[in-house]
C-alpha cells in the first residue's frame, strides 16, 4: 500500500506531463490539418484532402517577397546581435572590469521588458533622433531584443572555459587575438550557434516590435496578420505550417550542430 501511494506523485507528474504536450501540440495540429482541406473555409469534417493551398502559397508573390525579406532582416539581426553578444559576454568575464553586475543586468534588460513597452520606447528612440521606419528600424529593435539571449549563452559557456587553454596559447606565441580566434571562438562555437539560430527565430516570428517600427514592405508575420483580417482560410493555415516546419527543422538542425560540436 505504501508502495502505491508512493508511486501517485510520480503517476501524476506524467499525466500532467501528457496533458500540457497535447495542449501544445493539438492546435499545431489541428492547424496543419485544416491546410489540407479542399475548401475556402475552415470547419470539420475535412471531407477531401488536397495540396493546392500550398501550390497557391508557394506560388503567391507577396509571400515569397515577405518570406525573404524576414530572412533578411533575420540574418542582419543575427549579425549584430552576435558580435554585440560576444562583445559584453567577454567584457563581463573579463577581471578588473568595474560595474559588471550593471552591464550584465542592462544587456540582459530587454529579456524582460515586456515587447509591446519595448515596441513603444523604441518607436519613441527612432522619431527622436530622426530615424525612418522601415528595414533599419527593424533591425536595430530586433538586435536589442536577440542581445541578451547572446550574452546568456556565451556567458554560461565562457564560464567553463579553462584558463589554461589560452594561457598555453599565449605561451606558445600567439597574440591576444590569434588567440580569440583559434582557441576562444572554437570552444565558444556551441553556445554561439545556439545563439544565432534563436536570433533568427526570434527575429523571424517577431510581430510586435515590426509592427510598431516597420514600414510599406510586410514581413511574413505582418503579410500573415493581413491576410487574418480578411478571414480565415486554409491558405493561412498553409503559411503557418510552412513556417512552422521550416523552423522547427532550423531548430533541431542546431541542436545537431550543437551536440555535435560538444562531442
Amino acid at each position: 500500500m505504501r508502495t502505491h501511494f508512493s508511486d501517485l506523485p510520480k503517476t501524476a507528474l506524467g499525466a500532467s506531463y501528457w496533458l500540457f504536450a497535447v495542449y501544445l501540440v493539438l492546435p499545431l495540429a489541428l492547424m496543419m490539418a485544416m491546410s489540407f482541406k479542399d475548401a475556402n473555409f475552415i470547419a470539420f469534417p475535412i471531407g477531401k484532402w488536397t495540396l493546392d493551398w500550398y501550390g497557391k502559397v508557394l506560388h503567391d508573390k507577396q509571400f515569397l517577397a515577405a518570406s525573404l525579406y524576414s530572412i533578411g532582416i533575420a540574418l542582419a539581426t543575427t549579425i549584430c546581435a552576435t558580435i554585440i553578444g560576444v562583445w559584453i559576454a567577454l567584457l563581463v568575464s573579463a577581471e578588473n572590469i568595474w560595474g559588471k553586475p550593471a552591464i550584465f543586468a542592462l544587456a540582459c534588460l530587454p529579456a524582460v521588458v515586456p515587447g509591446l513597452i519595448n515596441a513603444i520606447s523604441m518607436r519613441i528612440f527612432i522619431r527622436a533622433v530622426d530615424i525612418p521606419t522601415g528595414t533599419f528600424a527593424i533591425i536595430l529593435s530586433h538586435t536589442v531584443h536577440a542581445v541578451p539571449f547572446v550574452v546568456i549563452m556565451v556567458l554560461t559557456r565562457l564560464r567553463s572555459m579553462p584558463a589554461n587553454l589560452v594561457d598555453a596559447a599565449r605561451d606558445l606565441g600567439a597574440d591576444p587575438f590569434v588567440a580569440f580566434l583559434r582557441v576562444t571562438i572554437p570552444y565558444l562555437m556551441p553556445a554561439l550557434l545556439g545563439g544565432m539560430i534563436f536570433c533568427v527565430l526570434t527575429s523571424i516570428d517577431d510581430f510586435v516590435r515590426t509592427f510598431f517600427l516597420g514600414g510599406y514592405q510586410p514581413t511574413l508575420p505582418m503579410l500573415i496578420f493581413a491576410k487574418v483580417q480578411g478571414g480565415m482560410s486554409p491558405e493561412i493555415n498553409a503559411m503557418a505550417t510552412i513556417v512552422l516546419v521550416v523552423t522547427t527543422a532550423v531548430g533541431l538542425y542546431a541542436e545537431y550542430l550543437t551536440r555535435r560540436s560538444r562531442s
